[in-house]
């Protein structure tokens, strides 16, 4: 193919734009047309052919590489067809990868296309090729990560400006951080789904993401954030899928987006703002980190236009080109129940100022087998309520359930939060 290569692009909003922008210095690329919503929109790009019928791209037998950057599940039916027309796909639809990624890389085997899709994960950050590629001598043990801009930076300024939840998601919102409906990044989906493409690729097993255990920001007050401080830690949103050994297997993994504890000594908990990292745990690699700019219109527009490269520069040398690309495995990992995993604990709890109540606590946490590692009264409030703050050492997760189930039932004592230790 001495030709210019040709794309459709699939979605024009913020990221396409910043494609078409990034594409525009390349003359050996030529963009065919592009499909969008609103015909009328004003852009800050001209594309000479819009159409409102994104079939019309799946379709089109002069096109070679179909880019979709219009994100959602229901591309999945023009995708499919594209990619029965032997086209190329470039995507940074991690959800559709998350939902359907099974489908769609069993259909691009069968019919000799590639799918690349780096900017799924990480935006602007390279992390999928990599990992397929410079590291893939490694055999790893656990992938975790910041995957998330909105959350990390409603949590740094949390931290830097003691501001409420709620003012600093207004804040995010206010900046185009946050959307109007900011349930997908705040409730932690979007960083779920990206922590199971990963996984995917780290451990080359399918992941069912109805099994992943996830949890938000939404519970995490200033008073945490303070409290997490002066403990020596700061509160990040993290991402992390982990190889267990478990009930005489060896294949089990853990894979959850939660809130979490992350000492300052850990180099991930100086990932500020809208930032992201990727860190990698392996051998004989042993830890590797990598972090910058997880969205935005030209970080994730690098990472697009990187793919499209890569598919423009063998395209011309192979029938099938990126064979590393072809997923091969077809196995589901075996996921474990967040019940079953262990973890240390951070507890806050709202309990009455009089004598008894911290070996109270004490007793409900012998009762389940965990030990104690950090308890304090911190203050006391007008209606002569303390709060106590516990740090526990590694226990079961079913056995924490366990101990605030009780800690529940004495009217004494209230857990108002709970939040894992990285």
């Amino acid at each position: 193919m001495n030709n210019k290569l040709k794309i459709g692009i699939i979605g024009l909003g913020t990221v396409g734009q910043g494609v078409v922008k990034v594409l525009s210095k390349y003359d050996d690329i030529e963009i065919v047309s592009c499909a969008v919503k609103n015909l009328s929109k004003k852009r800050d790009v001209e594309v000479k052919n819009l159409t409102k019928d994104a079939m019309e791209i799946a379709k089109d037998p002069s096109i070679d590489v179909v880019v979709e950057v219009a994100g959602g599940v229901g591309i999945l039916e023009v995708l499919s067809l594209a990619i029965e027309n032997k086209k190329h796909i470039v995507t940074a639809n991690k959800e559709l990868l998350a939902r359907h990624g099974a489908k769609l890389f069993d259909l691009a085997r069968e019919n000799g296309v590639a799918i690349l899709y780096e900017a799924a994960v990480a935006g602007g950050i390279p992390i999928i090729m990599p990992i397929k590629t410079t590291l893939s001598a490694n055999e790893f043990v656990s992938v975790a990560g910041i995957l998330n801009g909105t959350t990390n930076y409603i949590l740094t300024k949390m931290e830097e400006e003691q501001l409420s939840y709620s003012d600093c998601l207004s804040k995010a919102q206010a900046l185009g951080y946050a959307e109007t409906d900011p349930t997908g990044d705040v409730e932690g989906y979007d960083a779920m789904y990206k922590i199971a493409i990963l996984a995917n690729i780290v451990f080359n097993k399918r992941i069912d993401i109805n099994r992943i255990y996830r949890e938000g920001i939404t519970n995490i007050s200033e008073v945490d954030i303070r409290i997490a401080d002066e403990l020596g830690y700061k509160i990040k949103l993290i991402a992390s899928a982990k190889k267990l050994n478990y009930d005489n297997r060896d294949d089990v993994l853990d894979i959850r987006v939660h809130p979490m504890l992350v000492s300052k000594n850990k180099s991930i908990a100086d990932v500020k703002n809208a930032t992201n990292a990727v860190l990698l745990t392996g051998f004989p690699v042993d830890k590797v980190m990598f972090t910058g700019p997880g969205a935005g219109e030209f970080p994730t527009a690098s990472s697009v236009v990187g793919d499209i490269l890569t598919i423009k520069s063998e395209i011309d040398n192979c029938k099938n080109p990126l064979p590393m690309t072809v997923c091969h495995h077809d196995k589901y990992a075996y996921q474990i129940d967040i019940e079953k995993t262990v973890n240390c604990y951070y507890l806050r709890i709202d309990a009455n100022n009089e004598p008894g109540v911290i070996g109270r606590i004490g007793t409900a946490s012998a009762e389940f087998g965990i030990n104690l590692s950090y308890i304090i009264q911190k203050n006391k409030n007008q209606q002569d309520r303390a709060t106590i703050i516990v740090i526990t050492e590694e226990c079961f997760e079913a056995d924490m359930n366990n101990m605030i189930t009780r800690l529940q039932k004495d009217k004494t004592t209230k857990v108002v939060n709970r939040i894992r230790v990285m």
